[in-house]
């Protein structure tokens, strides 16, 4: 069991085709921009290269992470050490017989959702506490890491 690493790619990918959608004006964009305090002169002013490019590298961060929280073979691979040349004949026989249950989109989709739920979501909510934004706010950029953290959860869980 190793990190594939373009699947953490695509994943980490996938949040900026989610955010192209939701945070169109048409979906969640005018909501977003009038509960953060943005005005479309302010976006126009920033260097989208660095703003895109810092977010697909913090997604790629996510999506490393992701990884341990959707696919449960990485949990057993922790047990041998991280190294499964050396582990016992057990380990073997376990893959053997595990290796790829629950390795599917809807099962990664199900983790993405409970990491968005109980953890972006929170360390969102608690920022908006902080920074006075409103509960509207909160709702838009968690449901959008929500969603991301399920898409991304079924890229990592699914891919082989």
């Amino acid at each position: 069991m190793e990190m594939n690493f373009l699947a953490l790619l695509v994943a980490a990918f996938s949040t900026l085709v989610v955010g192209f959608i939701w945070y169109n004006p048409k979906v969640f964009g005018t909501i977003w921009m009038k509960e953060s305090g943005t005005t479309e002169e302010k976006m126009k002013g920033g260097n989208m290269l660095i703003i895109f490019s810092a977010s697909f590298l913090y997604a790629f961060l996510i999506s490393v992470i992701l990884q341990y929280f959707t696919i449960h073979q990485t949990g057993a691979l922790g047990m041998v050490g991280g190294d499964a040349s050396i582990a016992k004949p057990s380990y073997v026989a376990f893959m053997a017989d595990y290796g790829m249950a629950f390795r599917t989109f809807k099962h990664g989709a199900l983790h993405g959702f409970m990491a968005g739920l109980f953890l972006a979501l929170p360390i969102i909510g608690t920022n908006a506490l902080f920074e006075r934004k409103s509960f509207k706010y909160t709702l838009v950029n968690g449901g959008f890491w929500i969603v991301c953290f399920m898409i991304m959860g079924g890229i990592i869980c699914a891919w082989k």
